[in-house]
Order: C-alpha cells, then structure tokens, then sequence
C-alpha cells in the first residue's frame, strides 16, 4: 500500500499537463508583450506630435530637448519589448541603455547647474555603475541554455564584415569595367 502512495505523489495527475500549461501562459505572456508594444507605439506618436506642436514659436528649447530625449527612452523601450517577443528575454545592454539614457535626460532636462552637487555626484556613481554592468555583460555567461546573444551578434558582424569585405572587389573591378 505504501508503494501504491509513493507513486500517486511523484507522477502529476493526467489531467495536469504542464507543457500545454507553460505554452498557453507564454502565450497569454506575448498577448501582454505585444499589447504593450502596440500602447507604446501609439503613445510615440502622440508624443511626437505634440513635440512638432512645440517646435511652433515661441520655441522653448529645453522642451523640444526633453520631448526629443523622452522619444529616445521609448524608442529603447520599445526596441526592449521587441528583443524580449523575439528572443523570450529581456536583453540586459538595452535595459541598461535605456537607464542611461534616461538619466542623462533628466540631467539635461534640469540642467547641471541647477542641481546640487551631491545628486550630481550620485547621479555620475549610478552612471558609473550602469557602465561596468554594460561592459561586464559581455563575460557574464548565458542566462538561458541555448542563448548566447553576444556571440551571435559577433558572428554577424563578422559575417557582415567578410560579406563587404568580398563584395568590395567586385564593385570595384565593375566601376572600371564600365568606363
């Protein structure tokens, strides 16, 4: 009888099948993914045009910088969101970009002259920090079996750079070609 019990424990019930389980919840997950990506964009164009409306006299010129940095922050933020649907993770370099580029917006935005010196100098050791994880990223070993994201970038540009460097030639001995 204890056997019997042993083996009710360990196996799930037939009805519990946890790979439709995990695939519907990614599913409903890129359902989100998507539902934000498609608000964003929405909100980006909203945004750039009332950043047109701004560039109308008077001008004020710290606002057309805010609105053009805060278009910068979504544009990252969206690249974010489509990294993660196509590679289901959310990719450390772009996060950190975003984070500094919206940290040098708020210092622009406020301007340095305007802040005290200790934000000031927080602010340069939070930026300093986004740095060395920007540049220590590339050591760090893949968060997923299967996804290696800074090799995969390398072999492209290595690919990219063979492919123009072949192509080159070509271009070339056809340009004399033709006189």
């Amino acid at each position: 009888m204890e056997n019997h019990s042993n083996n009710q424990t360990n196996t799930p019930p037939q009805w519990l099948n946890l790979k439709l389980i995990v695939s519907a919840l990614e599913t409903v997950q890129d359902l989100i993914v998507i539902s934000l990506c498609i608000g964003l964009f929405c909100f980006m164009v909203i945004e750039l045009r009332e950043m047109f409306f701004s560039l109308l006299p008077p001008l004020d010129f710290q606002q057309v910088t805010a609105d053009i940095l805060f278009l910068l922050v979504l544009v990252e933020l969206f690249r974010l969101l489509i990294i993660y649907l196509q590679e289901q993770r959310v990719s450390i370099g772009v996060a950190v970009e975003v984070c500094i580029v919206s940290v040098l917006r708020e210092i622009i935005v406020r301007g340095v002259l305007e802040t005290p010196w200790v934000q000031i100098l927080s602010t340069g050791a939070f930026l300093l920090v986004l740095a060395v994880l920007l540049v220590v990223r590339v050591w760090l070993p893949p968060t997923f079996e299967g996804i290696d994201p800074e090799r995969r970038i390398a072999t492209r540009n290595r690919n990219l750079s063979d492919n123009e460097s072949a192509s080159e030639p070509v271009a070339v001995n056809s340009k004399f070609n033709s006189h």
